[in-house]
């Protein structure tokens, strides 16, 4: 954990029904002082999202250029799955792509400048790119909810996220496309 980092403890009843997987997690996530509320509610929402086995954080922390914030691995340490969240530079998923197999990004921000730039050709690998884009406002609404110690319900169903936590719902779409998709710019 870096140094004044703040430790924030999830407990999530994860329903992924896109994706048939049904888990509870129970999980810790360090959260470095230059890191916003909502980076760290979006790192968390990937990494619920990516669930498999093989997952975590990275070990390098929120700030590091050689590994994404979300990693799968194999039991032998290969790198098998590279999380990005928010919007990376086009430099960091040239690298994500020659490195893995598995690349993806999650996200609420516009894309239009990292599209352009794998257009080009400056991005190994875009077309395999996942891009999942959360409803605007979605991920800001969540943040009050993300406290030291959490519990909360997430379900994704059909493209949507609901939300459940101390008695609120929250609901928003998950778009899903590829880097080189046109249509979110």
């Amino acid at each position: 954990m870096a140094p004044n980092a703040t430790l924030f403890h999830f407990e999530v009843e994860l329903s992924d029904v896109d994706r048939g997987v049904y888990e509870m997690l129970d999980f810790r996530a360090a959260r470095h002082p230059s890191e916003s509320s909502a980076y760290l509610v979006s790192r968390t929402l990937a990494y619920c999202l990516s669930y498999e086995e093989g997952i975590g954080f990275s070990k390098a922390g929120v700030s590091s250029t050689d590994e994404p914030p979300v990693v799968v691995r194999d039991p032998t340490g290969r790198l098998l799955a590279w999380i990005d969240v928010g919007s990376p530079a086009a430099e960091r998923l040239h690298k994500a792509a020659k490195a893995c197999g598995r690349v993806s990004v999650f996200t609420s921000s516009d894309l239009g400048l990292l599209r352009r730039a794998a257009r080009s050709g400056l991005v190994h690998g875009a077309a395999g790119i996942a891009i999942w884009t959360f409803a605007a406002g979605f991920v800001e609404k969540l943040e009050p909810y993300f406290e030291r110690h959490a519990a909360f319900g997430l379900v994704r169903s059909e493209g949507h996220l609901y939300f459940t936590s101390k008695g609120a719902s929250i609901d928003g779409a998950l778009a899903s496309s590829s880097l080189l998709d046109a249509e979110a710019e």
